[in-house]
């Protein structure tokens, strides 16, 4: 078995296990009533607790490649990726159905008056093109360089996503910094190699001068 046949055999579904194992786990405490006093409130963190996570597991997958060399975990990048959108629809899904009931004017007044729904929803509507456009047809159908600008958008939606954490929690509370500092960590190491590059580029420049 070739190493390709061992990931598209062995460890695509093994991710795929753990990436359902969260709902799996919530569906196992729904059908048990385990879901504490305020199940819907309960259901809408777990769900947004994942997403986060899945988002950011998401984006680590190239600076696992930048600091190790493996680049194998490129395999994995856009399976995690819709599995974060996944569990950010399902968050979004669980706030509109189980919390609001499907009222519409009163996900409008709080879109509109609670800045961190804003930029929830904001989140949401920037994922929803990266999703829609995530096979291999799309991006020979848009081209690879607008591919590639479009799917930058999940930069901006991670930082919509930690600033949303971080305002949903009121008062000052760590988890949400620490989900804050992990994306700044992840986001840097996208850079430092950029930054690498132009370093060298303008050394290389100086001396001709």
């Amino acid at each position: 078995m070739t190493p390709n046949d061992r990931i598209r055999w062995i460890a695509k579904p093994a991710v795929w296990l753990l990436c359902l194992m969260p709902l799996m786990w919530l569906g196992w405490r729904i059908a048990n009533q385990d879901l504490t006093a305020n199940p819907a409130e309960f259901m809408n963190r777990y769900l947004g607790d994942w997403a986060l996570r899945m988002l950011w597991t998401a984006l680590a997958v190239t600076p696992l490649m930048i600091v190790t060399g493996w680049k194998p975990a490129l395999r994995f990048r856009r399976l995690l990726g819709l599995f974060a959108f996944f569990y950010v629809a399902l968050h979004v899904a669980s706030y509109v159905v189980a919390d609001q009931y499907f009222d519409w004017l009163a996900i409008w007044n709080d879109i509109v008056k609670r800045t961190y729904i804003t930029l929830g929803m904001a989140a949401l509507l920037i994922l929803v093109p990266l999703a829609a456009t995530s096979t291999n047809g799309m991006v020979r159908r848009i081209g690879g360089k607008t591919w590639t600008r479009l799917h930058r958008g999940v930069y901006v939606a991670a930082i919509c996503a930690a600033i949303h954490f971080i305002m949903m929690r009121k008062g000052f509370q760590l988890e949400p910094l620490i989900y804050a500092g992990i994306l700044a960590a992840l986001l840097g190491a996208r850079l430092a190699p950029a930054w690498k590059k132009r370093a060298r580029a303008k050394a290389e420049v100086q001396p001709a001068r």
